[in-house]
């Protein structure tokens, strides 16, 4: 069976609101809501399919856009390439141009939306930020929440809660506190034994490699309304990621770092290739920050994550 190559759209408006259409109860998928596109013709760059099937559909002129995710799924009777991109300008008033009902949506009530189930991990990919932060180990409480505090005040929205040292009391006492902090502006992700999950309902889980070893036969362990994701080195670890059914991982080290002197980095090139074939959002990890958001972006990826790299320089 051969796979449709299809190019789709993120399309955001101003006030980052996001447009989704309905699917006609006639197609494949039909009456289920999608991000507009359609399908790339042999001749086609994906950049040329895109902006023609958004005139065709909305008639908007695409001016600004970038990849965002590559997701591959195989449904019983098709299989599908959707190839994503990110729209952030264009000009026209978008509407339905073949007669379908169109919406825009606040990022957070996509999930509210019923989508096929290769456009689940597009969900995930709108619904995420760039530049993931991970915070310092080498702080003591206060410093440390006063940076996730700055932080939140210069955009960051997505917060990984390291804990190096085991799961301790203290950790716990750290993670209710920054459980406060990020209320409503921001994502916390928390690390620690799933025993916990039940006390901590606002955040998400951050799984170690060793424990998606350990767990991921036994799937998800968390419902589909709170954010899962798995630290990730090699192939092995992104395809026990997959069977776990995470939302998104991070890939790492790309690149040297202080931080782990001895691990042999993947380098842009491995990173990609092992992106390629992995249909969630990937944070790349190790030696990277801000600078390499774009590389990061042609490379596939959802973003960047790192520690220092994001950190407020003032509370390093």
């Amino acid at each position: 069976m051969k796979r449709v190559h299809v190019a789709a759209a993120v399309i955001r408006d101003s006030s980052g609101k996001i447009l989704i259409a309905r699917r006609a109860d006639t197609q494949h998928q039909g009456g289920l809501w999608e991000f507009p596109g359609g399908k790339v013709e042999a001749d086609e760059s994906v950049e040329t399919a895109l902006a023609r099937e958004l005139h065709e559909e909305l008639g908007i002129v695409v001016s600004a856009a970038r990849p965002l995710i590559k997701v591959r799924h195989d449904y019983p009777d098709k299989q599908v390439l959707l190839d994503v991109w990110e729209v952030s300008n264009f000009t026209g008033e978008p509407h339905g141009a073949e007669g379908q009902p169109l919406e825009w949506v606040a990022p957070r009530d996509l999930p509210g939306y019923e989508f096929p189930a290769a456009n689940q991990p597009i969900v995930a990919a709108a619904r995420l930020p760039a530049q993931y932060l991970i915070t310092p180990e080498d702080l003591e409480t206060p410093a440390l929440l006063r940076g996730i505090q700055k932080a939140i005040a210069g955009g960051i929205k997505l917060i990984q809660l390291r804990a190096p040292n085991g799961y301790d009391p203290k950790y716990r006492d750290l993670a209710v506190d920054a459980a406060g902090l990020c209320a409503g502006k921001a994502q916390l992700m928390i690390k620690g034994p799933f025993e916990w999950l039940g006390d901590f309902p606002s955040a998400g889980w951050h799984i170690t490699s060793a424990q998606l070893r350990k767990h991921a036969a036994a799937g998800r362990p968390l419902p589909a309304s709170r954010w899962l994701a798995a630290s990730c080195h090699n192939a092995e670890e992104l395809a026990l990621a997959e069977q776990m059914g995470v939302d998104f991982v991070t890939l790492s080290p790309v690149q040297p770092t202080l931080t782990h002197p001895g691990a042999q980095p993947l380098g842009w090139e491995q990173a990609s290739a092992l992106i390629e074939g992995f249909s969630k959002p990937v944070f790349l990890l190790g030696g990277v920050g801000p600078a390499e958001q774009q590389k990061a972006w042609a490379a596939g990826a959802q973003g960047v994550a790192g520690i220092r790299a994001f950190w407020p320089d003032s509370l390093v």
